[in-house]
């Protein structure tokens, strides 16, 4: 599933592909209990326009050599916020590296020269900068990622994909800037 996504995203998108806007987010089952380490990443989540994937990593057999590549892909950009830490565990949790991110708080920080959005979320952003709500509330955030069958509210396109579609129209104004 993960190739045929990857597949589809790089044909339609043939004439930009020296600058894809990839919107990115992992997520993870949270650890509630003090002092133990974190759970790692079970949800790869990844949107270029309104095409996304949510990519159960944790129940994968293998991680595909097609999506190393892709996430390696110096052509493309990997926009979200607080981009930096979910490679990070990416790479901890799983071995992959992600090339060329862009946090769209140092970018919306810089554009609108305001030193105050380096606080925002993803949630604050998109409305300060694109005027739209976005809705995902802490129960999906904090919802159990590695469950095989993931619920009804963790993947309609409201919750969850789209905040990454809305990354991807952020990283597209950053692009044009």
């Amino acid at each position: 599933m993960v190739c045929s996504w990857i597949d589809r995203t790089e044909s339609s998108n043939q004439s930009r592909l020296h600058r894809l806007i990839v919107g990115i987010d992992v997520e993870w089952r949270p650890n509630f209990n003090p002092g133990a380490g974190q759970n790692p990443v079970a949800t790869l989540q990844l949107c270029v326009g309104k095409s996304c994937l949510i990519y159960q990593i944790i129940h994968a057999p293998n991680i595909p050599w097609k999506l190393r590549n892709f996430l390696n892909n110096d052509d493309y950009r990997f926009v979200g916020v607080g981009v930096e830490n979910d490679v990070r565990k990416l790479l901890n949790d799983w071995g992959i590296g992600v090339s060329n991110t862009v946090d769209l708080r140092q970018w919306a920080m810089e554009e609108l020269e305001n030193e105050n959005l380096r606080s925002y979320g993803l949630k604050g952003l998109v409305k300060e900068i694109v005027g739209i709500e976005i809705y995902k509330p802490k129960s999906v955030t904090m919802s159990d990622w590695d469950d095989r069958w993931l619920s009804v509210n963790q993947c309609p396109k409201y919750t969850t994909t789209r905040p990454l579609e809305v990354s991807g129209m952020l990283g597209i104004s950053w692009r044009k800037g």
